[in-house]
């Protein structure tokens, strides 16, 4: 298994695990980390493609993905997680849930789709990817991740997260973004059962506030938040109200999912 990962936070406490999204790195979540290292053990973890992972040279798809994950908790010894993925990393979630529900304890879907647009929008992104590199999209990319006024308050945040972007493997991005051309689970939500938070964005242009509404729609029992002045990176835009609410999701009754 070659997925790098990071475990912080308590060692007795329930595995909180947390998966890059697409143009990112486990590095995502360090805004949030302080929030829940108390309370969780902390499996943070670079996606296929993404950071320090490897990059395979075939098409891949979202099962894949979660079948690799399985590996590295199956490595760790880890029976049980609580998964929040963001984005691409919610989609691995998705499969997670529907696939392994005997692993997920419950589930975390922030900013992040059923079905993330035509199939077409992602094939032209990865061949302008392999064509041009990361660098080719990285403006267009960094408008949808954050909102003008926080880009203005906080130009070192987005510099960085550009940074980790622009860092990312061509060939690593193009492939997520043909995984995510064949992702259509709006068929499936009925099938989780995980005790699950969908977390929207109003601001978000990327998985605008109606794609969690479909997802809470079809999840049972699902609850939806939409955070106000937040674009795709909620978590790092609003980063104490994001971590609030999967604290709040993490240690609330379970709810009888009929």
């Amino acid at each position: 298994m070659n997925l790098p990962y990071r475990l912080d936070g308590s060692r007795d406490g329930p595995v909180l695990a947390l998966p890059s999204s697409l143009g990112t790195t486990m590095e995502l979540w360090a805004p949030n980390l302080a929030s829940w290292s108390e309370r969780f053990s902390v499996l943070r973890y670079d996606q296929l493609g993404h950071g320090r992972s490897q990059t395979r040279d075939r098409p891949y798809s979202v099962e894949e993905l979660g079948r690799d994950f399985l590996e590295l908790v199956g490595e760790l010894g880890i029976e049980r997680v609580s998964f929040c993925g963001l984005s691409f990393g919610g989609a691995t979630g998705m499969w997670l849930a529907v696939h392994a529900p005997e692993r997920i304890e419950r589930l975390v879907l922030a900013c992040t789709s059923a079905r993330f647009g035509e199939p077409e929008y992602w094939l032209e992104r990865a061949a302008q990817v392999r064509e041009g590199g990361v660098e080719a999209v990285a403006d267009s990319v960094l408008a949808r991740w954050f909102t003008p006024r926080f880009a203005a308050e906080r130009p070192e945040v987005v510099a960085r997260f550009r940074q980790l972007l622009v860092e990312t493997p061509s060939e690593g991005y193009a492939a997520s973004c043909e995984a995510i051309a064949g992702w259509d689970f709006r068929d499936r939500l009925a099938a989780i059962r995980a005790p699950t938070l969908v977390v929207g964005a109003a601001d978000d242009p990327a998985t605008p506030p109606e794609h969690a509404r479909l997802l809470a729609d079809g999840i049972p029992a699902a609850k939806l938040v939409v955070l106000r002045d937040a674009a795709h990176l909620a978590n790092v835009e609003q980063a104490d109200a994001f971590s609030a609410l999967v604290t709040q999701h993490l240690a609330s009754p379970v709810a009888e999912v009929a």
